[in-house]
């Protein structure tokens, strides 16, 4: 009862400082299955759990998206949401192409989708993105940021976002290292998301990997094996 009346729009500061709305976006976060970005010597990996029903096609349900060439993305929240700023992430990153004849900055297309968002925060009659997305990149360097409902950027070497984000984060603070490798690093991603939902399967999850500034996502038959191998 406290909390009514300023939970009613998103431009309405409750007394303790608090808005309502970007905190009920942030649990529509939490309810989705966990995604996980690590960055490993040479590049960044991006793992997801995906919600698969019976009779559902696997692949209708997108967790890792390609943006451009040399950024990934992955999403966690309400998926129309998601699919929502993936369009509008892919366009920014044409657009810089055309204007600039080069390839955006993983940073800038991090602070265009996070303003973005923050501008969803302060304009009566709209809400709030349900969404937080791991941005994964490669500009000289390898990089993983995260943007939440509020248009927060935090940059990381290892995180979760999702459900399961408390386990799969205590799994990625004990045995995450630097510059590790490769298949360590897919390794790792395997066991913080069993961690967090506590059951997957090779259908029920998507991998998206950089390297050498390119973009690509595992087949599932790799997904097959890796989950196999590191089960």
């Amino acid at each position: 009862m406290k909390q009514m009346g300023y939970d009613r729009a998103i431009v309405v500061f409750s007394p303790e400082g608090r808005m309502y709305q970007i905190e009920y976006a942030r649990k529509a976060v939490e309810k989705a299955t966990t995604s996980v970005g690590i960055v490993f010597a040479g590049g960044v990996l991006l793992a997801a759990s995906r919600s698969v029903q019976k009779l559902m096609v696997p692949d209708s349900i997108e967790k890792i998206s390609k943006i451009d060439e040399h950024i990934g993305i992955a999403s966690c929240g309400i998926l129309a949401d998601c699919r929502v700023l993936v369009d509008y992430a892919r366009v920014r990153c044409q657009v810089n192409r055309i204007t600039y004849s080069e390839p955006i900055e993983v940073t800038a297309l991090v602070k265009d989708i996070s303003d973005r968002k923050q501008r969803f925060t302060q304009i009566g009659g709209l809400r709030p993105y349900g969404v937080s997305l791991l941005v994964a990149g490669e500009d000289g360097s390898p990089h993983l940021y995260e943007t939440d409902p509020s248009g927060t950027i935090r940059e990381w070497t290892a995180h979760a976002v999702g459900r399961g984000s408390k386990e799969a984060r205590k799994v990625l603070i004990e045995e995450y290292r630097e510059n590790m490798t490769k298949d360590k690093a897919i390794e790792l991603a395997i066991k913080a998301l069993k961690a967090g939902e506590k059951k997957i399967s090779s259908k029920s999850v998507e991998f998206g990997l950089i390297e050498n500034k390119k973009f690509r996502q595992l087949t599932s038959q790799e997904i097959k094996e890796a989950t196999k191998k590191f089960a």
